[in-house]
């Protein structure tokens, strides 16, 4: 996948054809740039100013470091040296003071000296060691005291401005960060290939269907950033995204062989992984659940393209020699299986154990034998195949045991009760011939129900076979009785739709425009197969019981009635068809 890889998304200038063969490095595309390079100008300016700063902090530290080192190996010295020889002088003086003292007193003592003069000289020899004493004091001071402060401060203007240094370059380094980052955008606004292949543009496929509003890629369409605008197959690496639905989904495993039919072509291929999440669905049909297989092609299939519709068929099993019948001479009544085997003149009725099966058989492990001779569609040639057979002792079931409950938990039945097992709406009476049932679908007896009505469902609708559901009957929502739906009635989901479903802009939605839209539903349905043929017709009666999921209650259309068939003898089965592309 390419995309756009500008942040805060652009907006599309020239964008290639699509399908277009392309080689590695080709452009694809180019986006709107204007703004990145208006941000681009504006950021080369603030990191200009970053990158002054920088320097000018770079040549005060530097200038800090130097008034260290010249304080300690100039300045201090050069004052150190000034106070030592006004100390030398002063102990000089001092010296001279005194001898010229002794001298005085002698001649003082001889009255050749008057006793002022004696005085004179005194006075000179307790100045001379005062001026000593404030040397030495001096000295003192510089070496405990001036020495350390001046250090301390000019230290700590060194480190302010290495710091300083420090902070401006971690700006620099953002604001050039910053621009690099805005090159590196504006080089992204053209798009080039990484690889040689074909353009295939990243569109949804269901764009202006069913009300979908993703953004389709064109010149002058917005889109995201990290939203993919192409995608770049390797022609010779194939595979096929297949949806399974969910009562199939258990059945399909990484390995199992796959047949894969693209219009009048057949390959072969592995499956290659199986989604652990369900596809997105429509509104719709959102009980429906399908889960993404991607089945891998064998060799180089030149043919194919992207986006073609494939048929694609999964060996889950393959049983030799297994007795079988086909899947319309089954019936189901209470959960179990039957089918009636012709006996002279008479029907009877046998209950069977089946097995694994596909779309036309179905393997019986008890209950008929090699060479019997079976009613094909029962339910639409016998009566008691139509009938819901009632509730008796032996299908009563302990309803606490079914659910779970002990006598002695709140809410548990008396344990002298019993409950019939079956439907929650009763049993289904006798009525009218139901309508025949259509070519077996994906339901079969022994499997998972994906289709087609409950055990007491009305009379002769098969369900679909690969479980796409059916569009509900909107006029449910009429709850006022006018014949109409307004926004009010209208659910939360079909908010966002309703003004386009609203064709003549009334505010309702009337019949007219209801299967207008059930006529696009099933356009849309027929452009994307993922449907199968209907699945046994059920009993006529009471409508579906209510409790059914959604996604199993089907309108497969009816088929010819069976007139009759053999059970079939050791044979290889088919394999099943778990799913549909």
């Amino acid at each position: 996948d390419i995309k756009c890889e500008v942040a805060g998304g652009s907006t599309i200038l020239w964008i290639v054809k699509d399908g277009k063969l392309v080689e590695k490095g080709e452009e694809l595309a180019r986006l709107d740039s204007s703004q990145l390079e208006d941000q681009i100008n504006q950021q080369k300016i603030n990191y200009e100013k970053a990158r002054a700063n920088l320097v000018q902090a770079e040549k005060d530290y530097n200038v800090a470091k130097i008034a260290v080192q010249e304080y300690l190996e100039g300045t201090y010295r050069k004052e150190l040296q000034e106070l030592e020889k006004q100390i030398t002088i002063a102990m000089e003086n001092l010296r001279s003071a005194e001898n010229m003292l002794q001298h005085t007193q002698s001649m003082f003592r001889k009255g050749y000296v008057s006793p002022l003069q004696l005085e004179t000289q005194q006075f000179s020899v307790e100045r001379a060691k005062l001026d000593l004493a404030t040397a030495q004091t001096a000295k003192e001071v510089l070496e405990k005291f001036t020495k350390v402060k001046t250090l301390q401060d000019l230290e700590s203007k060194r480190d302010t401005a290495e710091a300083r240094k420090n902070s401006e370059r971690a700006a620099f380094e953002l604001e050039e960060s910053r621009l690099k980052r805005l090159l590196a955008q504006l080089e992204k606004t053209v798009i080039r290939a990484p690889q040689s292949g074909m353009v295939v543009y990243a569109n949804d496929p269901t764009r202006g269907r069913m009300g979908s509003q993703s953004p389709q890629i064109e010149e002058g369409a917005m889109v995201r950033e990290q939203q993919t605008i192409f995608r770049l197959p390797d022609l010779s690496q194939m595979q096929v995204k297949v949806t399974v639905h969910e009562s199939k989904v258990d059945q399909i495993k990484p390995g199992m062989r796959a047949r894969i039919r693209v219009q009048a072509q057949e390959f072969q291929g592995t499956v290659a992984s199986v989604a652990n999440q369900p596809e997105p669905t429509m509104w719709f049909s959102s009980q429906v659940k399908e889960y993404a297989t991607y089945v891998k092609i064998d060799g180089e299939a030149k043919e194919l393209r992207p986006g073609m519709t494939a048929e694609v068929e999964i060996l889950v099993a393959h049983l030799k020699n297994v007795l079988s019948v086909p899947v319309a001479a089954v019936v189901e009544q209470r959960g179990k299986y039957y089918c009636w085997v012709r006996k002279g003149n008479e029907v009877e009725r046998r209950p069977l154990v089946l097995g694994a099966s596909n779309d036309k058989f179905i393997e019986v492990k008890d209950g008929l034998a090699a060479g019997d001779e079976v009613v094909l569609n029962p339910r639409a040639v016998l009566a008691e195949a139509r009938t819901e057979e009632p509730a008796t002792e032996t299908t009563e079931v302990d309803v606490g045991k079914k659910f779970g409950v002990s006598a002695d938990q709140p809410g548990a039945p008396d344990s002298g009760r019993r409950a019939a097992a079956g439907p929650g709406k009763g049993r289904a009476e006798t009525g009218p011939p139901a309508r025949p049932a259509g070519p077996p679908g994906e339901r079969a007896p022994g499997l998972p129900p994906t289709g087609g009505p409950s055990p007491s469902a009305g009379p002769g609708k098969g369900g679909p076979g690969r479980g796409t559901g059916r569009m509900p009957d909107l006029m449910e929502l009429d709850k006022d009785g006018d014949g109409k739906i307004s926004r009010q009635e209208a659910p939360e989901r079909m908010q966002g739709f309703f003004e386009m479903l609203d064709t003549n802009k009334d505010g309702f939605l009337d019949k007219a425009e209801i299967a207008a839209m059930r006529a696009k539903f099933q356009r849309a349905k027929a452009g994307f197969p993922s449907g199968g043929s209907g699945g046994l017709g059920g009993p006529p009666g009471a409508p579906g019981d209510p409790a059914d999921p959604p996604a199993l209650r089907g309108s497969g259309p009816g088929g010819p009635p069976g007139t009759g068939g053999r059970a079939a003898g050791p044979r290889p089965g088919g394999p099943p068809r778990p799913g549909s592309p």
